[in-house]
């Protein structure tokens, strides 16, 4: 484990990371999702992929990367560049799952790597729009203590600045962005996510036009801590990475 100090206009973040194989000549960035941390993208691939450099990221407020501030997804993007400044490295690959998926679009690498990403708004169950209009009607009541009623199991536990980044980027529509990235893209979905339907990798997959590769594999929103998928997901950045340019 290793630590970076990272400067950016919303402040200083502190940004723990890992490192394997550092002396390799192309690298791969692992972002992970909402909620979530660095462990759990090198537990799926941190054996795999020996002749790259793979850095592993914990995004601030996850993980034992600390935030208590608002961040943007374009903030998050920003300090993420930051970070790789510092470095001085230039992934050839950025690999993002959810929220990360976000994240790794807007900083436009070589080669993108979409794991079930999030990004395409979809439609509440009726249950969770019922959960919203019951929660404006008690809002009155006092907003504080009705909302530790109603809060989504992502949002539980944040502080403040985290849980206003939550209610913000939860509801992004990434549509342009999609569309705007100009490099390779590698879409892998799992075919029962429920999180982020394939329909929306389908969505997302047709706004890149020929530069995407849409790959459904079974499993739901966590498809890729199959074994057997990570190691197809591997071989196809081994395959389709390794000499790919922007433009």
């Amino acid at each position: 484990m290793a630590i970076r100090n990272i400067r950016h206009a919303k402040g200083d973040f502190e940004l723990v990371y890992e490192m394997l194989n550092p002396t390799a000549n192309r690298t791969i960035l692992w972002l992970h999702g909402w909620g979530s941390h660095k462990e759990l993208m090198k537990q799926a691939f941190g054996g795999l992929l020996p002749e790259w450099r793979q850095i592993f990221l914990d995004l601030p407020g996850f993980g034992k990367s600390p935030n208590d501030r608002f961040l943007s997804t374009e903030d998050y993007a920003g300090i993420v560049g930051n970070f790789l400044e510092d470095l001085g490295i230039e992934p050839q690959a950025i690999a993002g799952h959810s929220f990360g998926g976000k994240v790794a679009t807007l900083l436009d690498p070589p080669c993108l790597i979409l794991l079930s990403s999030a990004g395409i708004l979809v439609p509440k169950p009726l249950s969770v729009r019922a959960k919203i209009a019951l929660f404006k009607l008690l809002k009155p009541l006092g907003a504080r203590r009705v909302r530790s009623f109603f809060v989504s199991e992502d949002a539980k536990g944040m502080n403040p600045g985290m849980y206003e980044t939550f209610k913000a980027t939860v509801n992004e529509e990434f549509e342009e962005h999609f569309s705007d990235t100009t490099g390779k893209a590698l879409l892998f979905w799992g075919r029962a996510d429920t999180a982020t339907p394939l329909w929306t990798g389908e969505r997302i997959a047709g706004l890149m036009g020929e530069r995407a590769r849409l790959i459904p594999m079974q499993g739901d929103h966590y498809f890729f801590l199959d074994p057997s998928n990570a190691k197809e997901i591997a071989e196809t950045i081994r395959e389709e990475c390794e000499n790919c340019k922007k433009g």
